[in-house]
């Protein structure tokens, strides 16, 4: 079964008058010249205020100290085990704080708003 199908039929439009129209050439309405490229300057607005990015970079401080100060110095001797130096405050609890403060605080600068220069 082969399916055909009929030919296209074809349309033949002609006009009565044989005089052709005068067609203007079409002019850009945007005038692309060298000087007001470098006049027209573009004003991107950020994503972002100047206090979220200043917060962020406090975060990354944050979080760089408290990975300081689990870092440490080894034992004063190979062959001496001290457990106040390796459980100590400083390692054990201070430490992870400094670095959980610090992811606060880059979730807070990111969830921020930026504040607009324009007040209601």
């Amino acid at each position: 079964m082969s399916k055909h199908k009929p030919p296209k039929k074809k349309v033949v439009v002609t006009t009565k008058s044989t005089e052709k129209k005068k067609v203007k050439p079409t002019i850009s309405k945007t005038r692309s010249s060298a000087a007001n490229r470098s006049a027209t300057t573009v004003n991107a607005d950020l994503l972002y205020g100047k206090i979220n990015y200043i917060l962020l970079l406090v975060s990354a401080g944050l979080i760089g100290l408290g990975l300081v100060l689990m870092s440490g110095g080894g034992m004063p001797s190979p062959d001496i085990w001290d457990e106040s130096i390796i459980y100590s405050f400083r390692r054990i609890t201070l430490a992870p704080i400094v670095i959980l403060a610090g992811v606060g605080v880059g979730i807070y600068s990111i969830f921020k708003p930026k504040e607009s220069k324009i007040k209601a």
